[in-house]
């Protein structure tokens, strides 16, 4: 993980993290207590959603630069209303995939269904090319969030691993966290996967 302002951002809690890295860098610096203000500082809790687009490198190859343009249009255009509907807070679009974090997880969870469920009911009158295959993965605990622009912890990067790389299209997959802090269950099954990413205990397919 680069913490370079490139990386984190130029304002004032991006500049104020890269004053403790800097004071960590030095020698003898007490670095337990310096993570333990950077936690005081931008420990919150959250629920961590990143989305993903299956196939969607192979169908920019075959289909070129267009095509990509009009999927990723298409996607946003159905699934950030329902990011706002569900409170969520979008921090990052980044070619096929967002990074959105809710303080509710079970309104995490809710969004994440009416998402698959959205682009199910829109592929239904679609052509396989122009079909939007939607890969989710939530995370849930405390990590740290920097501004309104990025956030790291293991639930960050287990949710990262669950939605960009593990999840086959129309699936959501959570952590054990996300399970555990999900009351919300009606109508939903939690269906234990049998290699959870680094950074969590376990990790669940989420049946709706």
């Amino acid at each position: 993980m680069n913490l370079s302002k490139s990386s984190l951002n130029t304002s004032a809690s991006g500049e104020r993290l890269n004053k403790f890295m800097r004071a960590r860098l030095k020698p003898g610096a007490d670095k337990e207590r310096i993570d333990e203000r950077i936690w005081d500082l931008f420990g919150e809790e959250w629920a961590v959603m990143f989305t993903d687009l299956s196939g969607f490198s192979r169908g920019v190859e075959k289909f070129g630069i267009i095509h990509f343009l009009q999927t990723i249009y298409e996607s946003e255009r159905l699934l950030l209303p329902l990011i706002e509907e569900f409170d969520g807070i979008l921090l990052k679009a980044d070619g096929d995939s967002l990074l959105v974090i809710f303080r509710n997880v079970n309104k995490a969870v809710r969004c994440a269904v009416e998402m698959q469920k959205t682009a199910e009911k829109y592929n239904e009158k679609q052509t396989d090319e122009e079909k939007i295959l939607l890969c989710v993965g939530l995370g849930f605990g405390g990590m740290l969030k920097i501004g309104d622009s990025d956030v790291f912890g293991a639930e960050v990067n287990a949710a990262s691993k669950l939605g960009e790389d593990i999840a086959r299209a129309r699936e959501i997959l959570v952590t054990q966290a996300v399970c555990d802090g999900c009351s919300d269950r009606e109508g939903l099954e939690f269906e234990k996967i049998a290699k959870p990413p680094a950074g969590a205990k376990a990790a669940y397919k989420l049946v709706y």
